[in-house]
């Protein structure tokens, strides 16, 4: 009996992970819709063919060698076979590589309209199978920082990503930006601002959603348990958390358009939908921080 228990807890979790997993997967359809969106019309058939490219390589590169390096489970993943201690490894994997993906969806966003296709393809080999695996080694992986000192001993933790994931693709983000410098046609011979409208406001907010949907997966899964009465508890929890901050980003960026720009929707310009689309993010990446204590905001 206590052994169909363990078995039944084993496939809960298992189930659990793979669920997650295609949610956060779901986000990079939540990065196209709205990256192809915010961009002009010209630019959408490259942004949509940016992101199912990057996506492809990310799951080759880290199945390839960035697990390996970041959690030592062997090149072509030859050391995740056979169960785990409480859900299997390949599941694992999986739920892994779609944060992968997502990390490096974050410096497609902002190097839009400003590189290259299989450039930003280049980067994308590198920073899925050497940068994110390195830095995700010395945090979740527990490995020493070039064998000089723990981050551990130090207090590091992350919950679901806000330094691992949301960070490193930042940092790699403004790395790009500051090259590649801003937009073509975006400054005048005087140096004043000019709006570069997005091609498709629907398709940014249809983006917007599947992203907020999308982050349940995101902050859920990261429980890393779903069979016990306890972990499903903290579950739940992670999810009012995670919609609460979205939900609450949104107010406070439309409070702050309407205040500051004198109008809250999304015509006029480009800033208010982005305004509106960063709040519900902001919203949702604070609350990686939030749910770290698994206590109510």
């Amino acid at each position: 009996m206590e052994n169909q228990i363990l078995e039944l807890q084993y496939a809960i979790d298992t189930f659990y992970f793979l669920v997650m997993g295609a949610l956060v997967m779901w986000m990079a359809a939540g990065f196209s819709m709205l990256e192809a969106g915010l961009v002009r019309s010209k630019n959408t058939a490259e942004i949509l063919t940016k992101n199912i490219g990057l996506f492809a390589i990310a799951c080759t590169m880290y199945m390839t060698y960035g697990y390996d390096l970041m959690y030592g489970g062997g090149v072509f993943l030859s050391g995740i076979s056979g169960q785990g201690e409480t859900y299997s490894n390949a599941s694992d994997f999986y739920f892994q590589v779609v944060f992968v993906a997502t990390a490096m969806s974050i410096v497609s966003g902002a190097v839009a309209e400003r590189m290259k296709l299989f450039t930003f393809f280049a980067f994308a080999v590198i920073f899925t199978t050497i940068i994110y695996p390195l830095e995700g080694s010395w945090t979740w992986g527990g490995n020493d920082v070039f064998g000089l000192y723990n981050l551990g001993n130090f207090g590091f933790y992350d919950f679901a990503g806000s330094g691992i994931v949301h960070m490193a693709g930042a940092s790699a983000a403004i790395a790009g930006v500051m090259i590649l410098g801003s937009r073509k046609g975006k400054y005048d011979k005087d140096g004043n601002s000019k709006p570069m409208l997005g091609s498709n406001l629907p398709l940014a907010t249809l983006g917007t959603f599947i992203l907020w949907l999308g982050w349940f997966g995101f902050n859920g899964g990261s429980v890393l348990a779903m069979a016990s009465k306890e972990s499903a508890d903290a579950v739940a929890m992670v999810f009012v958390n995670t919609n609460a901050a979205a939900a609450g980003g949104v107010i406070a960026a439309l409070a702050f358009a309407k205040l500051w720009f004198g109008k809250a929707d999304l015509t006029n310009s480009e800033v208010n939908i982005s305004k509106l689309n960063s709040g519900s993010f902001s919203g949702i990446c604070d609350s990686i921080l939030v749910n770290q204590s698994l206590y109510p905001l």
